[in-house]
């Protein structure tokens, strides 16, 4: 019957705009939510970083026994420090 008043009847055009700004305001949100993930995971392994370079540094120190390596050999006793007023510096 349709072919009688003049074609297929039309159908009406579907508004799709506001469907498309959802789908990019979601997207939007996910690029954020992915930046700050990447973000907080280079934070994190940054600090896991310098805890692990203390942790080593403590070790190594306790290693080597801190003060010691500040003690000279070419003092006769390393433990007193310079004993002459005559050879420090600025005196």
């Amino acid at each position: 019957m349709g072919g009688l008043f003049g074609g297929k009847p039309k159908m009406p055009k579907v508004d799709t705009s506001a469907q498309d700004k959802m789908i990019q305001q979601t997207q939007q949100q996910i690029e954020m939510q992915q930046k700050e993930t990447e973000r907080l995971r280079t934070q994190a392994e940054e600090e896991r970083r310098t805890v692990e370079e203390q942790l080593a540094a403590k070790q190594a120190a306790r290693r080597r026994g801190g003060k010691r390596s500040l003690l000279s050999e070419a003092r006769f006793m390393p433990e007193l420090g310079v004993t002459d007023e005559d050879q420090t510096l600025g005196g």
